[in-house]
C-alpha cells in the first residue's frame, strides 16, 4: 500500500472591502471591526490619515491599505477603487460612508447658496456614482456575491428643519440602491442612528441657530442622557451586512437596529 498524501486545503481568501470615510467615527469603527473580527482585507479611503487609522495600519499591514483621497476628486477616487480591485484581485463589498452635514440653515439663508448645495451633493451623492461606476465590474465578479452598503440617515425621510441639502442628498442616496439594474448585487441603505461622533458634536456646538429649538434640544438631551449610539454597535451591523447581507434586503432602507438586521447584531 502506498501512504496517502496528506490532504491540503487551499486557504479561503479573505473578503475584500472598500470603505470611504474610514479615518474616524463610524468609518473607523467599521474598518476596525472588519479587520479584527471578520478577518477582511480592507481598502480604507479617506481625505486624511488620522492617528487612529495610522495605528490600525501599523497593526494590520498585511490586510489594510489606506488611500488618502477626497471622494469628490473623481479621477483620484476612481483610481483608488480600480487600483484596489487590481491589487486585491477583486472587490467583494463597497461601503459608502463618507458624508457631510454642511451647510446648515433654511433654504433662503445666506449660507445656503447653490454652490453650498452642490458641494454637499458632491460628497453625499455624486461621489456614490463615481464609486459605483468604478467598482461594479469587480463586484459583479465577486464569488461571494457583491454587496454595496450605503450609509444613509433618518433625515432621508424625516426632513429635519435646517438640514435641506443633507435631507435631500440622503433621500437621493436611498433611491440609488440599484435593485433593478444590478439584481445580482445586494445593495442596501442603512440608517445608522444618532451616533456619538464628531457630527453630533458639531450639531451641539453649531446647530442651535439653524434648527428648530425642540430639535436642537433633543440632540443635546440625548447626549446628556447617554442615549447616543456607539459607533461600534452600528459598525458591527454594517460590517456584517457588507459581508453577508441577504438578497431580500436589496433595494431596502433599513435601520441599524431593525428586525431586518437582527441576525447581524453583536452577540
Amino acid at each position: 500500500m502506498f501512504a496517502s498524501e496528506p490532504l491540503t486545503t487551499a486557504p479561503t481568501p479573505s473578503p475584500v472591502v472598500v470603505i470611504t470615510g474610514a479615518s474616524k467615527g463610524l468609518g473607523l469603527a467599521i474598518t476596525t471591526i472588519l479587520l479584527k473580527e471578520f478577518n477582511a482585507t480592507v481598502v480604507a479611503i479617506s481625505r486624511t490619515r488620522t492617528p487612529e487609522i495610522i495605528e490600525l495600519l501599523n497593526a494590520h499591514t498585511g490586510s489594510l491599505k489606506v488611500v488618502e483621497c477626497s471622494v469628490t476628486d473623481e479621477p483620484a477616487f476612481t483610481k483608488a477603487i480600480t487600483d484596489a480591485a487590481n491589487d486585491c484581485h477583486g472587490i467583494d463589498s463597497l461601503i459608502l460612508n463618507a458624508g457631510t452635514l454642511e451647510p446648515l440653515g433654511r433654504i433662503d439663508s445666506q449660507a445656503n447658496t447653490l454652490d453650498a448645495w452642490k458641494a454637499n451633493f458632491d460628497v453625499n451623492f455624486f461621489s456614490l456614482i463615481t464609486a459605483l461606476k468604478a467598482a461594479l465590474p469587480a463586484l459583479r465578479q465577486s464569488l461571494s456575491g457583491g454587496k454595496v452598503v450605503f450609509v444613509s440617515s433618518g433625515a432621508a425621510t424625516g426632513n429635519t428643519y435646517g438640514w435641506g441639502p443633507y435631507n435631500a442628498s440622503k433621500a437621493a442616496l436611498n433611491s440609488l440602491t440599484l435593485a433593478q439594474e444590478e439584481p445580482d448585487i445586494v445593495t442596501v441603505a442603512v440608517r445608522p442612528g444618532k451616533m456619538d461622533t464628531a457630527m453630533q458634536f458639531a450639531l451641539r456646538e453649531r446647530g442651535g441657530p439653524h434648527m428648530k429649538e425642540e430639535d436642537y434640544q433633543m440632540f443635546v438631551r440625548e447626549y446628556d442622557e447617554g442615549k447616543l449610539v456607539h459607533p461600534e454597535d452600528t459598525g458591527y451591523i454594517i460590517a456584517g451586512l457588507a459581508l453577508g447581507a441577504p438578497e431580500d434586503l436589496t433595494g431596502k432602507f433599513v435601520s441599524w437596529n431593525s428586525e431586518e438586521c437582527g441576525e447581524f447584531q453583536r452577540e
